[in-house]
């Protein structure tokens, strides 16, 4: 049995069904999707679907993104800080084309998966998995705002920005990078510095590798680092813009 990590997959259904396939994924693994399932492109009522269907066959542990908190937010109805016209120009316009396609009994479903996201996971090695970050210098489990597990950025610039000559015991090295064993988190592309491959800064894994935009969709071994990638998303997805 192997665990894998799942990067930001934003309705790319053809890149997720390639990386499976090349991890040779079975019903024995554990899957921990690092969230942004939706919002990008055309095929987001597809990817919940597909996630819906393999959480019914093996051990899938599915993290809140914030495009999912956006989707789940604009099917019910709740406009309290939510700016629709910017959440159209940042993917939201293919999810609701997309729902516009579909049952109210299948869309009931699909807030029923949304509703039950998990905003951490963390292991019984002191492994967390998050979709964005965490602000508490002590931890995940004393956040004051939830938000920030979907929305924080600040755990990764510190991550980038941190002297790897500084030590762990050093009086300025960051708290927040001694609390757990390793941290993986999505949210923010490392396209946004040059890379389409997993990145590791101190105790952190950024698994999303910029499927939204021109890059390719990553599934990971969190034992072996061993990972597999899909098709970069736009050569997919070749007649449609993605969040480009």
């Amino acid at each position: 049995m192997r665990t894998f990590v799942i990067g930001d997959i934003h309705g790319g259904l053809l890149a997720l069904e390639q990386v499976m396939k090349k991890a040779e994924v079975t019903t024995e693994d554990t899957l921990i999707f690092l969230g942004d399932y939706v919002d990008g492109w055309s095929q987001s009522v597809e990817v919940i679907d597909y996630l819906i269907d393999l959480k019914s066959k093996q051990n899938c542990i599915c993290i809140r993104g914030n495009h999912d908190q956006l989707a789940l937010d604009w099917l019910e109805n709740r406009h309290d800080d939510f700016d629709e016209e910017m959440w159209y120009k940042h993917g939201g316009k293919a999810t609701v084309e997309g729902y516009a396609k579909i049952s109210e009994q299948k869309k009931k479903s699909h807030i029923e998966f949304l509703e039950n996201l998990q905003d951490y996971y963390l292991d019984d090695q002191n492994r967390l998995f998050v979709h964005a970050g965490f602000t508490n210098l002590n931890g995940v489990k004393w956040e004051y705002f939830s938000k920030l597990f979907y929305w924080d950025r600040t755990l990764w610039e510190t991550a980038l920005s941190l002297d790897p000559k500084l030590k762990e015991d050093d009086l300025y090295y960051p708290k927040r990078f001694t609390v757990y064993k390793e941290v993986y988190i999505g949210h923010t592309p490392v396209t946004r510095i040059g890379q389409t491959v997993p990145v590791n800064k101190a105790c952190v894994w950024n698994v999303d590798t910029g499927a939204a935009f021109r890059g390719p969709l990553t599934i990971m071994d969190i034992e072996t680092k061993e990972y597999w990638q899909s098709e970069p998303l736009n050569e997919l997805y070749f007649n449609e813009k993605g969040r480009n």
